[in-house]
């Protein structure tokens, strides 16, 4: 079956008795009956919890049959803890007495360990992850997004097609295509519900993050990392690592379901953007994050996509995605028609896709369907990607510019230099943004394109 056109079938697999909770009876496949050795790489709250749900997927899939054998995390703590708390459910299918590994190469450890891996690190590190397990044949899930810069929205894809050269199953945590009325609203626009689409809405605005304070004898690497959320290198902004959600479901909507096809991705986009609430004293070193975006992504079929999103407290809130055709208008579950009257709503069964996108990881992978969702995952990530490039830099961008020209965030030269001569050493580097250096993004005085400066030991000090 060739990749277009199971990936079309997509919807209706995932809306198929699986969902409905059902068990799906067990076929001919390339694991069988053996038990799934599963991996957990990244032990933080996400990673935690995607372990969580995919130990539950027995309650809906009942001949899934997994043994955690590997967790792994960059700090010691973590992976010590996440031992703990999931040794303490006296769940036989826990097995960590040899499994427990921390420091910088510590997902070689897991993955090597495992059949099966669950990636939750921070997105900056995923690309890297994601491409050592498919090097050692691992099925994967991976949560989203898959990457922070152009560089490493080309690992993913070089990860992808090796994936589907290995027969390797792929589930990305861009949980919304396993939610039954997304899945029904894609079905519905396919088939021309809304007549042609012409441009849509998506929105993720909403309140701050959390943040955690320094801890005494941190290196400010230490400190990064535990706030990974507020620094570029790590999670790309918060139109990467959160708004991408709605990006995603934007570009699936647009390419009716077809990430290989002229519509998978935007061509261009212009944006703007800006630092409101994050100037201040608190937010001083938060690696040049935007607190606001709003980017207008054009397809090459000439339909538009608008986008927004925004994390501000005491504001208008809004996380969503609307699609408006010639037609109709549409959401999530529902489709109106021109005189706002509706024409459609799903009232099927609607289980949670947090643990839909497991149950049917653990099908694909019993029943050896081909399935590989980084195809998409990728050109969302990189979509949001093209987003924040055209912000910061306030320029229209071609997607094509900014795949092949894009800055590097993540300093991809110095964790390999690391793995392969000294891992310890890495608590000690110093990140690629550090406190009074480089200032955050100034749209119409710079280009997005440049040359990556990574602070050396001796250009700065932090006074705590």
């Amino acid at each position: 079956m060739k990749r277009r056109d199971f990936l079309k079938t997509t919807g209706v697999l995932a809306g198929a008795s699986v969902l409905s909770g059902m068990s799906v009876a067990r076929g001919a496949n390339a694991i069988g009956s053996d038990v799934i050795k599963l991996a957990l790489v990244g032990c933080g709250g996400r990673g935690r919890g995607a372990l969580q749900q995919r130990l539950s997927v027995v309650k809906q899939y009942a001949d899934d049959n997994v043994k955690v054998v590997a967790i792994a995390d960059a700090f010691e703590g973590a992976a010590k803890s996440t031992k703990e708390a999931f040794e303490s459910q006296d769940d036989p299918r826990i097995d960590l007495k040899d499994g427990v590994f921390f420091g910088l190469d510590a997902y070689k450890h897991a993955i090597d360990a495992c059949d099966s891996v669950i990636i939750a690190t921070a997105p900056g590190f995923r690309p890297i992850h994601f491409a050592y397990a498919v090097e050692k044949g691992k099925h994967v899930f991976m949560e989203k997004p898959c990457a922070v810069d152009a560089r490493g929205f080309k690992m993913a894809i070089a990860a992808a097609k090796k994936a589907d050269e290995k027969n390797l199953k792929v589930v990305c945590g861009y949980q919304r295509h396993y939610q039954n009325p997304y899945i029904g609203m894609v079905e519905q626009v396919k088939a021309g519900k809304i007549g042609r689409l012409m441009y849509s809405r998506v929105y993720w605005n909403g309140d701050g993050i959390w943040e955690r304070g320094r801890q005494n004898g941190d290196t400010e690497m230490q400190y990064q990392m535990r706030n990974w959320y507020h620094f570029n290198w790590l999670c790309g902004d918060n139109i990467i690592e959160q708004h991408c959600h709605n990006i995603d479901v934007g570009n699936w909507v647009h390419s009716l379901g077809d990430p290989m096809g002229p519509n998978a991705h935007p061509i261009r986009c212009n944006a703007m953007g800006g630092r409101q609430v994050r100037k201040f004293p608190r937010f001083k070193n938060s690696g040049h994050r935007f607190d606001h975006f709003f980017c207008e992504f054009t397809f090459a079929d000439g339909s538009q996509m608008f986008s927004q999103c925004r994390q501000q407290a005491n504001c208008w809130n809004n996380v969503s995605e609307t699609f408006y055709g010639t037609e109709g208008m549409c959401g999530p579950g529902w489709i109106n028609n021109t005189k706002g009257e509706n024409v459609w709503r799903y009232e099927g069964p609607n289980p949670d896709p947090y643990v839909n996108e497991h149950v049917m990881h653990a099908k694909y992978t019993r029943e050896d369907e081909a399935h590989n969702d980084a195809w998409f995952a990728a050109n969302s990530s990189m979509t949001a990607v093209l987003g924040r490039y055209a912000a910061y830099s306030g320029k229209e961008i071609s997607w094509d510019d900014a795949v092949e020209k894009g800055r590097d965030e993540f300093p991809y030269d110095l964790v390999a230099e690391l793995e392969a001569n000294d891992p310890t050493k890495f608590w000690d580097a110093v990140p690629p943004v550090v406190p009074d250096t480089e200032p955050p993004a100034q749209p119409a005085e710079g280009e997005f394109i440049y040359e990556n400066s990574v602070p050396t030991p001796g250009d700065w000090k932090w006074d705590a």
